[in-house]
């Protein structure tokens, strides 16, 4: 793949409920639910820095709050680490952002879907790429974050929109959407299609749209133009597809693990995943884990 390739733009929708977890996200975001202990939009956030990202939007909701102050500079906390002499902790606290990143909030008025949602970036969108990250979507890059990995397919395929995909379940595309098209090889398919949450019987393919995205500034006019759903939700699959009517879009099988953080099951398995390979933690943990199946 190309080298150096920056996406200086990435937009985090975080304004959902996360009713999939309560009550552990009553008055906490699902976001901020940890795995080990980092909550998922930290690693969202690392992922996008990795892929050059200097702007840092995010699209929140009334209850969010705990992940802007995650964000920001932590006084209090920072002195009193200061003044007991833990610097690694201090350390970590203050590497949570880079200084030359900026964070930048805005609110999600209504829940009226993920195409609304990357929407609400507009105002704060310049005339680069933009990529769009689902923190829900932890996805633990092999030798490369996903972005990083996306940002080169984008630059050798000629600046145009790329997708996040992955094979999935036959049975499973109603929860995704799922893209059609030809394969060029090395993980690539030309979309020539893309549905929102095809039953099993008439999905077009496997290909499922799993959380990643790098898009064109296109893409927002067509956003201001997408008609609701059946639910009252502008999808960003329905612009996608009105996209490819003028510039082409590709799907990439990226190189890496996906952990569907959305739902209990994903999260315990992300939880377990980086656990048993946490630096501190890793042996003793996957000793313990050991003993619990061998019991």
């Amino acid at each position: 793949m190309a080298g150096d390739v920056r996406i200086g733009t990435v937009v985090f929708p975080v304004a959902g409920l996360g009713t999939r977890f309560l009550p552990a996200t009553k008055a906490s975001p699902k976001e901020m639910l940890p795995v080990v202990d980092k909550p998922l939009i930290q690693y969202a956030v690392e992922e996008a820095v990795a892929a050059g990202a200097t702007n840092l939007v995010f699209i929140t909701g009334r209850t969010k709050r705990a992940i802007e102050d995650h964000f920001d500079t932590a006084y209090e906390l920072e002195r009193e680490l200061e003044q007991k002499g833990k610097h690694d902790l201090l350390a970590l606290v203050r590497a949570t952002v880079p200084k030359d990143v900026n964070c930048i909030y805005i609110r999600q008025g209504e829940p009226l879907g993920l195409g609304h949602a990357v929407h609400c970036a507009r105002p704060v969108i310049g005339q680069g790429p933009v990529g769009v990250i689902l923190a829900d979507d932890l996805i633990d890059g092999t030798g490369q974050p996903v972005l990083s990995q996306m940002a080169a397919v984008h630059q050798e395929h000629g600046g145009c929109s790329v997708l996040g995909v992955e094979r999935v379940p036959r049975e499973e595309t109603d929860r995704y959407g799922v893209v059609s098209g030809e394969s060029g090889g090395q993980g690539i398919t030309e979309v020539t299609g893309i549905v929102e949450k095809p039953a099993p019987e008439v999905a077009p393919s496997n290909l499922a749209v799993v959380g990643r995205y790098i898009l064109t500034p296109a893409i927002f006019d067509l956003l201001a133009d997408t008609a609701a759903d059946h639910r009252g939700e502008i999808q960003l699959t329905d612009a996608i597809a009105a996209l490819l009517k003028h510039e082409r879009v590709v799907a990439y099988e990226f190189d890496g693990v996906r952990y569907d953080c959305g739902n209990k099951l994903g999260y315990l398995q992300a939880t377990v995943a980086y656990g048993i390979r946490h630096p501190e933690l890793g042996v003793g943990f996957r000793a313990y884990l050991r003993g619990v199946l061998e019991g």
